[in-house]
């Protein structure tokens, strides 16, 4: 699988994008890695969720900030399709996964710290704001968001007894803390 360096930040030359798409390389090749009965099937530790649901839900937020065109058109992270392909197939999800890589290989870097609007729910009784950002903040966030659903993706292939690397779904925040205090 892509390593990913968790070590690395901004002051080291490393993008937002670069970031993403390293999390997404993880996401691949674990996605390549395994069989399409271990990617679809519900597991009981993790409330029924499989690998497939929670790569589905990665791959949105990362299109839900792609569809972002300009300032007027908010981000929308909670509107998003269940039920596709891309959660029993993993030839769907590899061809999402490139899909998305595509997407952000094609912005410009110097939009990175262009203004955004995300619209977020805040409740469930379905009420929405919307708050301002920026787009490197977003592909920041998703990239985060995209490691506790690798944490969640390694817990149902640790309990179908497949491993995955070392690090996989953990923070950089983590990693960074483990290798000072074990280096």
């Amino acid at each position: 699988m892509t390593a990913l360096n968790t070590n690395a930040g901004a002051h080291a030359g490393v993008t937002p994008t670069q970031a993403a798409m390293a999390m997404l390389d993880q996401c691949r090749d674990l996605v390549g890695a395994i069989d399409d009965e271990l990617y679809a099937k519900p597991c009981p530790v993790m409330m029924g969720s499989t690998i497939g649901k929670h790569l589905r839900h990665t791959v949105d937020h990362f299109a839900a900030l792609l569809a972002c065109r300009d300032e007027a058109t908010p981000i929308d992270y909670d509107h998003r399709e269940r039920d596709v392909p891309m959660e029993t197939d993993r030839k769907a999800a590899l061809e999402a996964i490139d899909g998305v890589r595509k997407g952000l290989a094609s912005l410009d870097p110097s939009g990175d710290s262009r203004s955004v609007t995300i619209r977020v729910m805040l409740t469930g009784d379905g009420a929405e704001t919307d708050l301002r950002s920026t787009l490197a903040r977003e592909i920041a966030f998703a990239t985060h968001h995209a490691i506790h659903h690798n944490a969640m993706i390694q817990a149902i292939a640790d309990h179908a007894g497949v491993k995955t690397p070392a690090g996989f779904g953990m923070a950089p925040s983590t990693v960074n803390h483990e290798s000072s205090t074990n280096g």
